[in-house]
């Protein structure tokens, strides 16, 4: 499912003056790991929506994307 936000600018940021740096989802103060850290546990997207309803569901399917598009992208062969 392809999203129409472009990334990251519309889906992750870091500040080292917000919560030290740490990569939140942009236009909130929410980490990006707490989305792994559910989904790890056995959550689904849509616990982890409910429980931080500042993130767009868009934002966090880009992310995922993202992270298996480079998952991907290290098990091709060169």
């Amino acid at each position: 499912m392809a999203t129409s936000l472009r990334f990251p600018e519309d889906v992750i940021h870091s500040d080292p003056d917000r919560l030290g740096g740490t990569l939140v989802f942009v236009g909130t103060r929410v980490p990006v790991q707490s989305l792994f850290d559910y989904l790890e546990a056995g959550d689904s997207l849509e616990e982890f929506l409910h429980q931080f309803p500042s993130v767009r569901r868009e934002q966090a399917v880009a992310a995922l994307e993202y992270a298996r598009d480079q998952v991907m992208a290290g098990a091709r062969p060169s």
